[in-house]
This record gives structure tokens, C-alpha cells and sequence, in this order.
């Protein structure tokens, strides 16, 4: 069978099975291993990427615990100052008023030591002007009774002591 331009129709076929053989056994034996190593590379770089967002998740849901925790412990703090400066307040306020129990009672002693200063003083005062004023008397009775011996005596020559 001689066909124009000298084709071979045998050869054709011979070929094209070649050509099926040798892309059947590429298949088998190139394509579908390295699509199962592509499968298996896939999925291992899908799991690594399921694994890394899943530790994100817990890593993120760790933070927000941490701050929860974090904002828990700086209202605790906030309350705590606030307590220690009520604290402090009042503590100052008990010992202002101590403070001013302390100087009430120091004016009162002091008033009533002052009273009994100024009684003493009148006091001791009276007693002086007393003895000062006997005194005097004494004197100026024993100048008149002296004088009046004098004059008694001598008829008033008696000179002044």
C-alpha cells in the first residue's frame, strides 16, 4: 500500500503506540510518584501551616489572658493605692486630731499652771507687802517711841538716825 507523499500507515500506528507505551510508562513511573511526593509535600506544608495557626490561636489567647490578667492586676493595684491613701488619710486625720487633743490639753495645763503661777505670785505678793509694811510700822512706831524719849529726856535734842 503506497499512499501519496510516502506515508506509511504501519509506521503511523507503530508510533503512536510508542508513543502510548512511553507516555503510559512515564505516568507510571515519573508523573504519578512525583505527584504523590507533590500530595505528600502539600499536605506536610499544609499540617505545618494548620500547626503554625493553631499555636497562633493559643498564643493569642494566651496574650489575652496575660492582659486580662495584666489590667486585673493594675485595677488590684489602682484599689490597693486607693486603699493605702484612704489609709494614709485617715491615719493623719486620727493623729491631727490626737495632735489636737495633745495642744487642748497643753493650753489647759498651761492655763491652770498660769492661774496657779498668778495665785502664788498675789500670793507671796500679799505676804511681802505684809512683812514689808510691818516692817515699816515697826520701824517708824520704834522712830516715834525713840523720838518721844528723847524729848522725854532731854527736852528735844536728839539728833535723827
Amino acid at each position: 500500500m503506497n499512499i501519496p507523499l510516502n506515508i506509511d500507515w504501519q509506521q503511523i500506528l507503530l508510533h503512536w503506540m510508542n508513543l502510548a507505551i512511553l507516555t503510559g510508562g512515564l505516568y507510571f513511573l515519573l508523573y504519578q510518584p512525583v505527584k504523590r511526593f507533590m500530595e505528600k509535600r502539600e499536605a506536610y506544608y499544609r499540617d505545618l501551616e494548620e500547626q503554625a495557626a493553631g499555636k497562633l490561636r493559643e498564643a493569642e489567647e494566651l496574650k489575652a489572658s496575660y492582659q486580662a490578667k495584666l489590667d486585673g492586676a493594675e485595677e488590684e493595684i489602682r484599689q490597693a493605692r486607693a486603699k493605702s491613701q484612704a489609709a494614709v488619710q485617715q491615719s493623719v486625720e486620727e493623729q491631727m486630731a490626737q495632735a489636737r487633743q495633745i495642744v487642748a490639753k497643753a493650753k489647759e495645763e498651761a492655763a491652770v499652771s498660769r492661774d496657779q503661777i498668778i495665785r502664788e505670785s498675789q500670793r507671796e505678793l500679799r505676804e511681802l507687802t505684809v512683812a514689808a509694811v510691818k516692817k515699816l510700822t515697826v520701824k517708824a512706831d520704834t522712830d516715834l517711841f525713840d523720838q518721844f524719849l528723847d524729848l522725854a529726856e532731854g527736852g528735844g535734842a536728839h539728833e535723827e538716825h
